[in-house]
């Protein structure tokens, strides 16, 4: 990996110490703050400089229910598509209330209608009532980004707790089937799916053995029901994330708070975490008709790591 410092206009190598271990995970929380909604351009002499993501048109009035939509990749995603003309729908747990709330604000500053969920999607019948509620406020369901997830560090398998392993199964794949199940039944033709992997389920991770298990999972889930799905004009994709800077690493437990300080650096060939926007692009790409001819795929927005598979 390089050892220079990367020419970015995003935080990179100047990154804190920090601990949200055991919390929520919150975007408020984030020293220095994440970048949702600013895209990196290079002028003429080469120097980096940061330009709001501005809207085509390519959600123009569609509904939209993203998962995990209050922080991180989430929020980025939702306030790039209601760029895009979408209205918005996204769930959060109780806690994270605090991010939802500004998240809300940020899709009404785009012009567009929020409407915010404080569900856990660990239990089936709350996502059921994510889809119902949906269609309360927006009468359709364009597009669904099934995005929530957990992970905590075990760095010996023969310690592991069993208990996380079924709650992080439950928190990244179960609540993606029985989303799944029910935007189906309301989705028509033209509707698209985007599922949230990660390189994790490319290289594996030793220290997230059962998280890189269930991201694997994702990915093939994905292939599998783009091929089902698509005689009936729904298509189904997938991103797979690389190290982003996303609340989900300092409330990982087990992270030790100095490892948010080069998190990124050395891992990947742009040397340095992604930022939440760089990464929401590729989800509009997918849920756009920018996509059209993609189903059953998976994006890797990794800063240039290698896939194995």
């Amino acid at each position: 990996m390089p050892d220079q410092k990367p020419i970015t206009a995003y935080p990179s190598t100047e990154l804190k110490t920090q601990d949200q271990e055991g919390g929520p995970g919150l975007d408020s929380e984030l020293d220095p703050s994440a970048n949702w909604t600013q895209l990196e351009f290079f002028d003429d002499d080469g120097k980096p400089y940061l330009k709001e993501y501005e809207g085509r048109g390519l959600l123009k009035d569609k509904a939209v229910l993203i998962t995990g939509g209050d922080s991180g990749i989430g929020r980025a995603v939702a306030i790039l598509m209601a760029r895009e003309g979408a209205d918005v729908s996204f769930v959060h747990l109780p806690e994270e209330e605090q991010d939802a709330n500004k998240t809300v604000k940020l899709i009404e500053k785009a012009g567009r209608k929020a409407n915010p969920m404080a569900l856990d999607l660990r239990e089936e019948q709350n996502c059921k009532k994510a889809i119902d509620e949906h269609m309360k406020a927006f009468g359709k369901l364009s597009v669904l980004v099934n995005n929530s997830a957990m992970q905590e560090i075990c760095n010996d398998f023969r310690e592991i707790d069993l208990a996380v392993v079924e709650k992080t199964y439950r928190t990244n794949v179960l609540s993606m089937f029985a989303m799944t199940k029910y935007a189906l039944q309301v989705m028509k033709r033209g509707a698209s799916i985007v599922n949230s992997s990660s390189v994790a389920a490319y290289m594996g991770n030793p220290q997230l053995v059962d998280y890189s298990s269930t991201k694997g999972a994702i990915t093939t889930f994905t292939r599998s029901l783009a091929q089902q799905q698509a005689a009936n004009g729904i298509r189904v994709n997938a991103v797979a994330p690389g190290i982003i800077w996303t609340p989900l690493q300092p409330a990982t437990k087990n992270n030790p708070p100095d490892a948010m300080n080069a998190l990124g650096v050395g891992e990947c060939p742009l040397n340095r975490p992604g930022m939440p926007v760089e990464v929401a692009t590729a989800y509009i790409l997918l849920a756009s008709p920018l996509g059209s001819y993609a189903t059953g795929e998976t994006l890797h927005i990794s800063g240039g790591i290698e896939m194995q598979g």
